[in-house]
């Protein structure tokens, strides 16, 4: 039986994580802090998942995830917070978080979420960078990056990802990156062509696709994503990408 330790500063919604769990069949402690989570916690040897909020009073989430890893770096942690964005997102996957839940969810998407979690081998390498959600899931769902599935036209550049829901069911998606968005990409940031082309126009699409996973907790619509607007969370990706 699987052992899950909840930390939320909310009675109400610890309680209501707690019982949609223990049905389910798992082994549930819970903390109201992040310093009453470190002290549970330990070296995080009797857990084998954790659900953390990110806001909390005295100890914020990732500072709390941070030290988890430190003492445990292959530990699976779940963030969840009702205030979150897809950069808090991503830096909770860089910092090593399984998944990230963006509260209020369902009592099916949270069994869903930690159930994947579960079933996924710990890590064993580092975190991914910004350019990759392939080793993480947003709300239970994962991509999975396919290899040499990438093709430029003069209208667009598609990219097929596989994306694997909470339940275990897999439908493929292709992103459409039309070729006016490439232009507006390449005018915000002043360059004729992008560092890595093919690969650059990969990871936007990707990041297009986690948006709006994080957003809808569904599969998009016919499996097809068409990015018609190079929106604010696009632009500080790009911003992020060309700076490094």
């Amino acid at each position: 039986m699987a052992r899950i330790l909840i930390v939320d500063d909310e009675n109400s919604i610890r309680m209501m994580m707690r019982l949609a769990l223990k049905s389910a069949g798992y082994d549930v402690d819970t903390a109201a802090d992040g310093f009453e989570a470190l002290e549970r916690f330990g070296d995080g040897a009797t857990y084998n998942l954790v659900l953390l909020d990110q806001r909390m009073p005295g100890m914020e989430g990732l500072e709390v995830l941070r030290e988890m890893q430190r003492r445990s770096p292959r530990a699976k942690i779940i963030m969840a917070t009702a205030f979150g964005t897809i950069d808090l997102a991503v830096e909770a996957m860089k910092a090593g978080a399984t998944d990230f839940l963006r509260k209020p969810f369902t009592t099916e998407a949270l069994r869903g979420a930690v159930q994947a979690a579960l079933d996924e081998p710990p890590p064993y390498s580092a975190p991914p960078s910004t350019l990759v959600f392939g080793m993480t899931t947003i709300n239970g769902f994962r991509i999975e990056f396919r290899a040499g599935s990438g093709r430029a036209t003069e209208a667009a550049f598609l990219q097929v990802f596989t994306i694997r829901s909470p339940g275990g069911a897999t439908f493929d998606c292709t992103v459409t990156l039309p070729a006016y968005v490439m232009e507006l990409v390449k005018a915000h940031v002043d360059l004729d062509s992008l560092p890595g082309e093919g690969r650059f126009w990969t990871a936007l699409c990707e990041e297009a696709l986690a948006n709006y996973l994080w957003q809808n907790a569904d599969f998009p619509p016919e499996s097809v994503l068409r990015v018609d607007e190079f929106t604010t969370g696009l632009r500080r990706f790009v911003d992020t990408v060309i700076a490094v």
